[in-house]
């Protein structure tokens, strides 16, 4: 008897290991075949990405022309980047109070993505002749490298005599460290490069160009409008007391007439 038990044990044991064994082998079958699938899906999402950017491209050309038309009619509107800029919720505090001396002299905006479309792309600020700089044009352009970084090149400013970034970046180094002063919208275009120390500088710095890019950009009226409506709006409200108003005095003047009929 014992030895006839000795023997199932060992027959189980042995089932199990064959099972086990079976179950390990569906395992890794089922895994090169999600791989095989996954593999497939990769390509397929490439493809699409590849084809995406074509059509990106393609409408990129198509929007130009309209982009220019835009510009040059609101080269005709007095200060309309320096409202639009200090109706962003964001923006509006890059923009220090000496720069909004030199925005009066900012003409128009143009955003140009990579021929790639998805390596890069630059921001151009055109500037009518002003008193403070030298340049018409000012470029900053990033580009997204194989390993991950962000090269960020920028427009060396040629400030007249007399002039410099207002209220922005101390020249003076100390150390490694530059001095702020007070944030200004030059400060932010001039400042290209960020060390390991300044990761949170640079996201923020990078957030900036982003929403130029994609946010005030493609929709400026939308900002510009913005302190308009507001003015609309409390005009309205003044509007609405005023008739408030009127009506009180109609329905005093009414009871009046009434009492003198009695």
């Amino acid at each position: 008897m014992a030895s006839d038990k000795g023997k199932k044990l060992k027959t189980a044991d042995k089932n199990d290991e064959e099972n086990a064994e079976q179950i390990d082998s569906e395992l890794v079958l089922s895994i090169e075949k999600l791989q095989e699938i996954q593999d497939d899906l990769e390509k397929i999402n490439e493809k699409a990405s590849d084809e995406v950017l074509e059509v990106e491209k393609k409408y990129n050309e198509i929007r130009k022309p309209v982009y220019d038309k835009r510009n040059d009619i609101i080269k005709s509107i007095p200060d309309f980047w320096l409202t639009a800029f200090l109706s962003h919720p964001a923006l509006s505090e890059l923009v220090s109070e000496e720069d909004h001396k030199v925005f009066k002299h900012l003409t128009s905006i143009d955003v140009e993505d990579s021929k790639d479309v998805k390596s890069g792309y630059s921001i151009t600020f055109n500037f009518s002749p002003n008193p403070y700089f030298e340049d018409t044009k000012l470029i900053k352009t990033f580009t997204f490298l194989d390993e991950g970084t962000i090269k960020v090149t920028a427009t060396s400013i040629k400030w007249k005599e007399g002039m410099g970034i207002p209220n922005g970046l101390d020249t003076e180094k100390k150390g490694n460290k530059r001095s702020h002063i007070e944030e200004s919208f030059f400060s932010w275009f001039s400042e290209t490069q960020h060390t390991d120390d300044d990761i949170h500088d640079e996201v923020v710095h990078l957030q900036v160009a982003e929403i130029i890019k994609e946010d005030l950009w493609p929709n400026p009226l939308t900002y510009f409008n913005n302190e308009a409506d507001e003015e609309d709006f409390e005009g309205g409200d003044d509007d609405e007391e005023a008739k408030d108003g009127s009506d009180d005095e109609d329905d005093d003047e009414q009871e009046d007439d009434d009492e003198d009929e009695e």
